[in-house]
């Protein structure tokens, strides 16, 4: 007759298992919002410290590191929603100038920390997209072209062809050929061993998809055909 193993009070049976996606989603979202509060108090400090402290290189990479991570995190937590059939684009009117002048000035403290000129090219007009799953792929882009800018990047909104066009261009050496393009990563195909999986070109083109007008759905395009002489990455929206 088999032995019965006697039961760990410590370890209580249960019949319910563990929804793990979930529990690393509320972590995720945990980590996330104490980075907010992270870079808003890296802001602070910025504002209150004498500059010889605020201006050094290894202050303002600790910013922009915090600032990548914050961005993977969004981006996690919206890939999450998009796997759980969550994920939608709650569509408002905005004022592209404004909009515009927001995202800058997100980034402004980095961006005189590192010596980065910026310029913002904004028709007066306005648009119809989710400003918050918007605003996370700006964001991510933005930091992106901070890191490969050798001085400049321009942020622009225009019309085009029927689209409201949101651009992030620099000057640096631009995107390697295989990166242009303006169709949608596959996931099957990220490399996590290289340091650039491009989850965030999957991310920007999953949001850009989410917005629609009839038949047609935003795209993102990546190219070299730059003013400034480097990368341009453009969010294409119907």
């Amino acid at each position: 007759m088999p032995t019965i193993p006697p039961t760990d009070p410590e370890r209580p049976e249960t019949n319910n298992p563990i929804d793990f996606s979930m529990v690393l989603a509320s972590a995720v979202h945990d980590m996330k919002n104490s980075l907010g509060m992270f870079l808003q108090s890296l802001d602070e400090f910025r504002s209150d410290l004498p500059g010889q402290y605020t201006e050094t290189r290894g202050f303002n990479t600790l910013q922009y590191e915090a600032e990548r991570i914050h961005n993977d995190l969004v981006q996690l937590l919206g890939l999450y929603r998009l796997g759980e059939q969550t994920l939608s684009a709650t569509v408002e009117e905005h004022f592209l100038p404004d909009f515009i002048h927001q995202h800058i000035a997100r980034h402004k403290p980095l961006l005189n920390g590192l010596g980065i000129g910026y310029d913002i090219e904004s028709e007066d007009m306005t648009g119809y997209f989710d400003d918050h799953l918007v605003t996370g792929v700006l964001n991510n882009v933005i930091n992106n072209a901070i890191r490969y800018t050798s001085g400049k990047i321009r942020l622009a909104a225009y019309a085009s062809e029927g689209y409201l066009v949101i651009s992030v261009e620099d000057d640096g050496v631009g995107y390697p050929s295989h990166m242009q393009h303006q169709e949608t990563p596959n996931l099957q195909t990220l490399d996590f061993s290289s340091g650039s999986t491009s989850l965030g070109l999957y991310f920007a083109s999953t949001v850009a998809q989410l917005h629609h007008d009839g038949d047609r759905k935003g795209f993102i395009r990546l190219h070299n055909q730059s003013d400034l002489g480097g990368g341009r990455f453009e969010l294409w929206l119907p």
